[in-house]
């Protein structure tokens, strides 16, 4: 990546910063690629809050949104957590509050709640086990139950239930904008554009999309993928920025996205991390009652092994009830 001189003089000071505060800088796929070149480890929100546990660092600084950063400080509890930008936020994250979620639970008293990462540490707290958008159809088919609750995302519930047998899958009727946005109208131009490009979709996007996509992938997977089918063009639907971690991985290969930008996740500039390193600026502090829990949550997770590759078995019908909780 070629950067100008001021740039580069902003990464040679936060690599300076960095060894002076036996910091780690955690960078998410969707991140701006200048970030990349200070990164540690860049990946998505919980493999890179595994990556901080393997080492001695005393300060991490989390590049994403903020439902990421507190995981990273429920897995690191010796470790100073912060955020270069405190209003880097999560829409989907914001579509349930802990209230809604404790009244669903009444509703549903002997149903298990399974919470996607992408939640706060309140949510993770009130629910019995987490999952990512890798290991979702893994962690549901674990459980015994028959009925199973799903928060936030509709539309990862949608993929679940279309793909695990035998279950009643409830979902919370939250979404992704970034990826709701996404369509079948825009694989269909994607296609007609590109013919001899794979379409790699995120579990996020709605179920139509999914159905009319050759791969249904987390972001980290998307990588492996693209690794390892032998086509040279990819269409990727999920957010912009994961085009260009593709890039940066394969410059061999050709990648193709909508625009569909979020913008909290731009909100974190190398500006912000300089001074999120020397002022030790925003830090993630949870209770401690709460970071118990959300933690057993995340623990329950780890026990379950994650799903291998996701090639798609397109137009797969719907093997579970589904429905969308009011």
């Amino acid at each position: 990546m070629q950067v100008n001189t001021e740039t580069s003089q902003l990464i040679q000071e936060i690599k300076r910063l960095k060894k002076q505060k036996k910091a780690i800088v955690l960078a998410h796929n969707y991140q701006n690629p200048e970030i990349y070149e200070i990164a540690d480890f860049i990946g998505d929100s919980l493999g890179l809050c595994q990556k901080a546990q393997t080492t001695k660092a005393k300060m991490i600084v989390f590049s994403g949104v903020y439902f990421m950063a507190e995981s990273a400080a429920i897995l690191n509890p010796n470790k100073k957590v912060v955020i270069p930008d405190l209003n880097a936020g999560c829409a989907m994250a914001d579509m349930i509050s802990v209230e809604q979620l404790k009244n669903v639970k009444k509703k549903y008293p002997k149903v298990p709640v399974v919470a996607y990462v992408n939640t706060t540490a309140e949510i993770k707290a009130e629910a019995d086990i987490c999952c990512t958008s890798a290991n979702a159809i893994a962690i549901v088919k674990s459980l015994s139950s028959k009925k199973v609750i799903i928060i936030p995302d509709r539309n990862l519930a949608a993929y679940i239930a279309s793909k695990v047998p035998g279950k009643e899958i409830l979902s919370w009727d939250g979404y992704c904008p970034i990826h709701q946005r996404l369509t079948p109208e825009y694989i269909k131009q994607g296609r007609s554009q590109h013919p001899n490009a794979k379409i790699i979709a995120h579990p996020e996007c709605p179920l139509s999309v999914i159905k009319a996509a050759d791969y249904v992938c987390s972001t980290t997977q998307m990588i492996a993928t693209c690794k390892t089918d032998p086509s040279s063009e990819f269409i990727i639907l999920t957010e912009c920025g994961m085009i260009k971690r593709l890039q940066r991985e394969l410059p061999h290969k050709k990648f193709y996205s909508l625009c569909s930008l979020c913008f909290d996740m731009k909100k974190n500039t190398l500006q912000k991390i300089k001074e999120a390193l020397i002022y030790e600026k925003h830090e993630i502090i949870i209770p401690e009652e709460i970071k118990q829990k959300a933690l057993k949550s995340l623990t329950k997770m780890f026990e379950v092994l994650p799903a291998k590759s996701t090639r798609n078995k397109s137009a797969t019908p719907h093997s579970s009830s589904f429905t969308i909780l009011k």
